[in-house]
Order: C-alpha cells, then sequence, then structure tokens
C-alpha cells in the first residue's frame, strides 16, 4: 500500500520541486515567483522501494478571509487530513521566519507525524537556517536539496520508519537507526568508469555469471542489486553502468544510465570505486571520489587488473601517494589491490568493506570527544583572527552515517577553513576513521540575544528593533570628548562668577590694529621725536657735531 504524504510549506520553500523529485517526472510548475500552486496535485512516485502517494499544496498563508490565499488555505488544510505523514518544508537559505513557526502550530494541533525538511541545504550557506529550525519543535530537520537530489538518503531512511509505522513493522522502543542492525542488508554500490572490471568482480564474488562481462565498454546500462550473504550478514551487492565524463554522455541511454548510477549512490551505504590499474586516480575517478564524499558515504578503493602488474610494490606505492595527494579530504582510504578475472586479493576486499562500514556507523562518547579536543588544542592552538583569538569550548557528536560532530566555540564565526581540516583530518586519525567522510559545524555558545531575535518572553524588544545610542550635540567648532568621559567642573569653583567670554575680531581688523600698534598706520605728519639721542633729521644724532656721539670727554 503505498505512503500518502502531504507536502506542506509557506510560499516559495521548494515543496513543488520536491514533489517533481519525488514523483520522477516535472509534473508541477516550478518558478522563483511565490504562489504558483494554488490546488492541491496528486502523483504517484517512489523513493527507493517506497511506494508513495504525493499531495502537492499551495503556500500557506495567514489569513482567514474570503481572499484566495485563504481559499488555498483550507485547501492545503485537507490535504494535511487526507495525509498520513506531513512532508513540513522550510527554506534553510532564509531560516525561520513567523509564517513558518505559525504553520507549526497548526500542524502540532492535526495530531499528524511530521518530518521537518530544511530545503535548500547545499553549500555552507543554508546550514546556519537548517540548524535554526530546530526551534519548530519536530526534532532534528533533515538536509536536503529537492534541486540537486543531495539528502534523499536520509529522506529514504526518515520515511522508511513511518511506512513501517503505518504497517505496524516498527519498534518505537527499539534504538535509534544509527545502531547497527544485524537483519539489514548492507548497500554496497560497485562504481567506476566503464570496462574497469565491475560486473567481473561481481560475478567473482558470488562464484556465478550472474551478469554480463565482455571486452566491450558499456554493457551495464541498468543498476542491478544482488543479494548476497557473506560470514552470515546479509550484502547487497549493486551493478552500475560506467560513468564517463559529461561532454562525452550524448545518447539518451547513457544519460538515463548515468543518473541510474547517481541514484545507487545515493542509496548506498559503502561504495567501492573500481578502478583500471594501468590508469588509477585520472580525473573521473578524482569526480566520482569527490561526489562518493559530498554524498556522505563510506569508500573503498579497488585497483582491478592487479595480476598484469610487473612491479607491484612500486606500483602500490605510486597508488597510495597519488591517493593521498590528490585526495586529502579522503586520507587514509583503504585500497584493495585484486583481479577480478583470477580472484587474486578478493579475500581483502569484504573484510575493508566491513571496516569502512563500521567506521562509517560509529558512535563516539561525548567525554572522550572533549578529551581529544583538550589535546587537538593543545598540540596547534587556534589562530587569532584580528586580534583575538578562537577559544573551542565543548564538542559533541549530533548523528552518525556519516560521523557529523557540532564544535561550540566563541567567535565561531571567524574559524577558518584551515583550522577546521586540521580538527577533521585529526579526529580520522585519533579516532580510526579512515574512508570515512565527516561533519564538522562550528556553532557560537553564546545566548540568544532577545534585542536582536525578538524574544518578548522576557520583556524584550520586538524583532527589527536595533538599540541607538543618543549623540550628543555639538556647537561649531567644539572638539566633542570621550563617550566614557563625564565632564566635571573643577573643584572649589562655586558660586564664582564665570569668566566673560572672549569674542575673537574679524581677521581684517586685527590686521589693522596691529598695522598701527607698529606706526605702520600713523600719519605721515607726526614730526621727528624729540627723545635725546634720536635720529634727527638728516639721519644725524641731535647734540653731536659731525654725527659722532656725545661723550665724556677730557677735563
Amino acid at each position: 500500500m503505498a505512503l500518502k504524504i502531504a507536502i506542506v510549506g509557506r510560499p516559495n520553500v521548494g515543496k513543488s520541486t520536491l514533489f517533481n523529485r519525488l514523483a520522477g517526472k516535472k509534473l508541477a510548475i516550478v518558478d522563483d515567483q511565490p504562489g504558483v500552486t494554488r490546488d492541491r496535485r496528486y502523483a504517484t512516485g517512489n523513493l527507493g522501494d517506497i511506494p508513495l502517494l504525493l499531495i502537492d499544496t499551495a503556500g500557506f498563508e495567514d489569513l482567514s478571509d474570503l481572499s484566495l490565499e485563504a481559499r488555498m488555505r483550507l485547501q492545503t488544510e485537507k490535504a494535511i487530513e487526507e495525509a498520513d505523514v506531513a512532508f513540513f518544508v522550510v527554506d534553510a537559505r532564509e531560516g525561520v521566519t513567523p509564517l513558518d513557526k505559525i504553520f507549526a502550530e497548526i500542524l502540532r494541533h492535526k495530531q499528524k507525524p511530521v518530518l521537518l525538511i530544511a530545503n535548500k541545504a547545499e553549500g555552507h550557506a543554508g546550514h546556519a537556517g537548517a540548524e535554526e529550525a530546530y526551534s519548530l519543535g519536530f526534532g532534528e530537520p533533515l538536509h536536503l536539496s529537492a534541486e540537486h537530489g543531495e539528502g534523499l538518503s536520509e529522506l529514504y531512511e526518515e520515511t522508511e520508519k513511518f511506512r513501517q509505522m503505518f504497517e505496524g513493522d516498527f519498534d518505537p522502543e527499539a534504538d535509534d537507526d544509527d545502531e547497527d542492525d544485524e537483519t539489514k542488508p548492507i548497500r554496497i554500490a560497485i562504481i567506476g568508469r566503464p570496462n574497469a572490471g565491475k560486473s567481473t568482480l561481481i560475478n567473482k564474488l558470488l562464484g556465478e555469471d550472474r551478469l554480463l562481462v565482455g571486452p566491450e565498454a558499456g554493457i551495464t546500462r541498468d543498476s542491478i542489486s544482488v543479494d548476497w550473504e557473506y560470514e552470515g550478514r546479509t550484502i547487497r551487492l549493486v551493478d552500475t553502468a560506467g560513468l564517463r565524463r559529461k561532454a562525452r554522455v550524448q545518447e539518451k541511454l547513457e544519460k538515463l544510465s548515468t543518473a541510474d548510477t547517481i541514484r545507487a549512490i545515493t542509496f548506498a551505504e559503502v561504495v567501492v570505486l573500481v578502478m583500471d590499474e594501468a590508469n588509477a586516480f585520472e580525473v573521473q575517478d578524482l569526480q566520482i571520489a569527490d561526489l562518493v564524499e559530498r554524498e556522505g558515504r563510506g569508500l573503498v578503493y579497488a585497483v582491478s587488473k592487479w595480476d598484469l602488474v610487473e612491479s607491484p610494490q612500486a606500483r602500490l606505492t605510486e597508488i597510495l601517494e597519488t591517493s593521498e595527494r590528490m585526495l586529502p579530504q579522503l586520507r587514509g582510504t583503504p585500497v584493495v589491490t585484486l583481479s577480478g578475472a583470477t580472484g587474486r586479493g578478493l579475500e581483502r576486499l569484504m573484510p575493508a568493506v566491513l571496516k569502512t562500514y563500521r567506521n562509517w556507523s560509529a558512535k563516539i562518547k561525548t567525554r572522550d570527544l572533549n578529551d581529544w579536543l583538550a589535546l587537538a588544542i593543545q598540540r596547534h592552538p587556534p589562530p587569532a583572527v584580528s586580534g583575538k583569538r578562537i577559544k573551542p569550548k565543548y564538542m559533541a557528536q549530533t548523528k552518525g552515517r556519516p560521523p557529523t560532530f557540532v564544535l561550540f566555540a566563541a567567535r565561531a564565526y571567524a574559524m577558518p577553513d584551515h583550522y577546521t581540516r586540521y580538527l577533521i583530518n585529526s579526529l580520522r586519525e585519533s579516532f580510526d576513521m579512515p574512508g570515512v567522510p565527516i561533519r564538522l559545524t562550528v556553532k557560537a555558545n553564546s545566548t540568544t540575544n532577545p534585542y536582536i531575535d525578538g524574544d518578548t518572553s522576557t520583556g524584550g524588544k520586538p524583532a527589527g528593533f536595533a538599540r541607538v545610542r543618543a549623540q550628543p550635540k555639538f556647537k561649531p567648532g567644539e572638539k566633542p570628548a570621550h563617550p566614557n568621559r563625564v565632564r566635571q567642573k573643577a573643584k572649589g569653583t562655586a558660586g564664582v562668577p564665570a569668566a566673560p567670554k572672549i569674542t575673537a575680531k574679524p581677521r581684517a581688523e586685527a590686521v589693522k590694529a596691529k598695522a598701527f600698534k607698529t606706526g605702520a598706520g600713523r600719519a605721515k605728519a607726526a614730526g621727528p621725536s624729540t627723545k635725546p639721542g634720536a635720529a634727527g633729521p638728516g639721519g644725524r644724532t641731535r647734540g653731536a657735531p659731525n654725527g659722532k656721539p656725545a661723550g665724556k670727554g677730557k677735563r
């Protein structure tokens, strides 16, 4: 029986894009303009092996009048009543809005299972808004990109829980999904470039010619899953079509095969990248490995056709050096050399796969994490950005598959990328998790500021209120004082009248007054000076003949 799902949320959060992704075809109109969808739309789809009956709804508006938006809201509420599960979609790039909070309250009163989805969470720009969705009260938000297909494996696992719940197979008292379940098969995808020996490898593992093989490239087109048992554990092997460079994919069938292979990577738990020893770790192999890391899957390198190598040890050293240099984000990924034709080295493949699977599902105790964090900081302290040092405080693991950690630190926004990479590499090395992608999110450990976030529960101002310091008024030409300095009166000046103010004269008047004092402005008719010794007319000194100064003569 198909699981009926209503995709709900406010306008322009990506509901119709998710509807088209799950339906497998572009049925609903998608545009950047909000309010494109108005009526309920039904379609059948599937998520992996789970059949779905999908309901696309209009964007929620908080209106209850007779307007068009209010009638669209009634259609959305009817879809919620009909559905088994509601997929509540929020925009991770914009964060939680007041309309999201209002709609969350309505969903809580509907008594329906709700899966919170933070859409548009690709890249680093959507992480902050996705984490903010915790405040809606529906548990951990699922990070998803409906446009690019990222996060579909996590969506599959959560949807499988709801399917088991309605079919009576789900046990709510059981451990969470991060724990290893021996009854579930381990999904292993065998991927690589065309004619790398993928189908030959699976036939050798099964011990029979289950898949068609040959010297021609591109024989496999569909992703074929085969159940197999290894040491009492059920294994699901998925053979995939070869992945070529995007520029070389021209035929329609090859495009469909490539999409099917990428879908197999998304739903796998461990990926085995098969490479020909003659041209291992070429550009296409590096791109495939990077895709696996971005999808968060465990990875094992398998170098096939090893029976054709003349000097195995030297070639293996070269391959290991290339993998460490070209893929530093996957440092320590196990490399298994084998031959699918002869079976040489095949006994080392499955132990490496199972070890990677255990590391991918690992849970680390919080105490051990913080002990490691103290040693890592002591060995290499965080840098000082703008003269202030970043101070990591606390670390915890939030989930597994892949291992995801949260680091709380002061001035988390200034944490440089190179120090985050140092922590991830040290974490992988210290806890022995090679070949496993690790997610690390750095958060600030400060409390909520009501003046910024609009928390009015404690008397705070509403959202958007900004506290502005009053600016003092200064007269023209007056120098402003320091903002922390208080202007005080001098001691003993009480009752003393203020000194008279001196008014500055204009510049022209000051020049005239100065010239008058020096004699330049006096009248020319003024007579000579009568003081003794003063120069008379002609430059002679008065009282001295022949211009000689008067002095005391001989008596």
